[in-house]
């Protein structure tokens, strides 16, 4: 299986400098991979190193911790599709589900989805704070939503993706709904199994080892 197209290649920590987004993306180019995941701040400069390229530019909104108001996400959206953005995967407001006001979950992700053009649009939903009840709710909602993908984490929370949640969610998700599988994956066994288990994307920031531990 060609695993590549699958892939986020994604860089998002703090540290990160210029020449590591130049290399992720010079990397991305050279092996294919569906997209390059990185801070708002380094979107712009993605976007022109790729601009010739197959490879997506993906960037994250009320990230990682997804308490921002709503409209501060929506902002956030839009000025990343300004600066060249073509995929948004947004954190859902975490306190809003403990308190079962799935109303404003809803809504903040719609206010995102019409604000960004038909750019494709991830919900993060965290899975790794989520009772099981709470992930089916929030797979419903990105069924009604009509987004793109539902995102299993960030990287940040206290466990990546499992293939409990992806069972979950494949039991509950419409059709059209496509699954991110992120948090956690570091080899190509890791892809491979998250592919198999209906994954038609995975987030990782091990892409391009993964790639270069295989040559």
């Amino acid at each position: 299986m060609e695993i590549n197209s699958y892939i986020d290649a994604t860089l998002l920590d703090t540290t990160a400098t210029l020449k590591d987004i130049k290399e992720l993306c010079d990397k991305a180019i050279k092996y294919h991979f569906a997209s390059v995941c990185v801070q708002p701040y380094y979107v712009g400069v993605a976007k022109e190193i790729l601009k010739n390229s197959s490879v997506a530019v993906t960037t994250v909104i009320g990230f990682p911790m997804g308490m921002s108001s709503a409209t501060t996400k929506q902002f956030e959206a839009i000025d990343a599709v300004n600066n060249g953005a073509d995929e948004i995967d947004m954190v859902i407001n975490m306190g809003a589900v403990k308190n079962k006001d799935f109303d404003y979950i809803k809504e903040e992700i719609e206010e995102v989805r019409d604000a960004i053009d038909g750019k494709v649009l991830k919900v993060i939903v965290e899975t790794c704070y989520l009772t099981d009840k709470e992930l089916i709710k929030l797979t419903e909602i990105c069924n009604e939503t009509f987004v793109n993908f539902i995102k299993t984490s960030t990287g940040y929370g206290t466990r990546g993706a499992n293939l409990h949640d992806l069972e979950i969610i494949n039991k509950h998700k419409n059709e059209v709904l496509e699954i991110k599988a992120s948090g956690g994956i570091k080899t190509e066994a890791d892809v491979l199994k998250f592919i198999e288990a209906g994954a038609t994307r995975i987030g990782t920031s091990h892409a391009i080892e993964i790639n270069e531990e295989e040559k």
